[in-house]
């Protein structure tokens, strides 16, 4: 298949995922995989759609709902690599939270920032 080239305001009408700089310079991050740092971009992309549904808990904290269906339809894969994403960017990174709500619901994903240390430790 051969594609055509981008010309002048063309170039602009396209969305894209934007990936903190941060998660491939800092040390903290050097362990987890590029597709963890991907899928953390995704995460953050989906921040906007939670805060124009005013998707916040009681603490003023912003949540997102991304179901694992939704993890393997992006990167086109099976259950075991979405959960094994999750559980990177959970466990091994902290770069995410999930609270399991049970009765078959999704859980709510909170993004961790990166930049700021959590209130506990400052």
């Amino acid at each position: 298949m051969a594609l055509d080239y981008f010309y002048g305001q063309q170039a602009e009408m396209y969305t894209f995922y934007r990936i903190p700089k941060t998660l491939f310079s800092d040390e903290r991050f050097k362990g987890i995989s590029t597709d963890a740092k991907l899928l953390y971009g995704i995460l953050l992309d989906r921040m906007s759609l939670s805060l124009k549904n005013k998707w916040q808990d009681q603490a003023g904290r912003v949540y997102i709902i991304f179901t694992l269906d939704e993890i393997m339809e992006a990167f086109n894969c099976a259950d075991n690599k979405a959960t094994k994403l999750l559980v990177e960017l959970e466990h091994k990174a902290g770069l995410i939270e999930r609270k399991r709500r049970g009765l078959g619901k999704p859980s709510l994903i909170y993004l961790k920032n990166f930049i700021k240390p959590s209130k506990s430790e400052s």
